[in-house]
């Protein structure tokens, strides 16, 4: 699945934390089906082999939906599961080097929090970047915050897409309306509310607002 930049409109990250014990492709179908328009599946303590595993039957939800299933970090088990991408961070796998071993079909998402940061992911050969974290995040208490003119500074200056990353909720996401992003990652506003299908709905709504479509 190539990428198209309406692909982070609504981007849904999992994490287990959030489910409380519900089923993880269950909970995976019903953002999709409220609107996510891609998932990440993001799984810090699984090897290889189990991430890949688990990431299978996640492929074929999300095609169903036309939606792209990118895991976190671990390119090595995107490849083994058909997955259609990854996502690194700033002290992941090169770009570069992923694309070099993937090829051209392969998604790469890259964070980046500074403009330097921002151009030499776009210049290795990514195809998006993940920016924040505009606010504070409950899943990643560490993440270090950019401000809403440090997310427009990125967007500005650059050739890719953006996906405002980082606490992002119903309630604050107006805040960085105008930013210039191109869509909204999501973790435990959708993945940790009761009714996940409605959450997803309602931030798809919120997404497009920002965006400006």
């Amino acid at each position: 699945m190539r990428f198209r930049p309406e692909m982070l409109t609504l981007y849904a990250i999992t994490d287990r934390d959030c489910l409380k014990g519900r089923d993880l492709a269950e909970q995976v179908e019903l953002a999709l089906q409220g609107g996510a328009t891609c998932i990440q599946l993001r799984e810090k303590n699984m090897d290889t082999e189990t991430l890949a595993e688990t990431a299978k039957p996640l492929v074929e939800i999300c095609h169903r939906y036309g939606a792209p299933l990118i895991i976190n970090d671990n390119y090595k088990a995107a490849l083994m599961s058909g997955a259609d991408g990854v996502h690194v961070g700033i002290e992941d796998a090169p770009v570069a080097e992923i694309r070099r071993i993937a090829g051209a079909d392969f998604i790469i998402g890259a964070t980046a929090k500074t403009v330097e940061q921002a151009l030499e992911a776009e210049k290795a050969g990514a195809d998006y970047l993940g920016v924040g974290a505009v606010f504070p995040s409950p899943t990643k208490k560490n993440a270090i915050r950019i401000t809403p003119a440090q997310l427009r500074e990125i967007a500005s200056c650059m050739g890719l897409p953006i996906a405002a990353i980082g606490g992002i909720t119903a309630e604050n996401v107006d805040e960085i309306k105008g930013c210039g992003y191109r869509g909204i990652a999501v973790v435990s506003a959708i993945f940790a509310e009761d009714d996940v299908k409605s959450a997803a709905a309602h931030l798809r709504r919120k997404a497009e607002e920002g965006i400006g479509l």
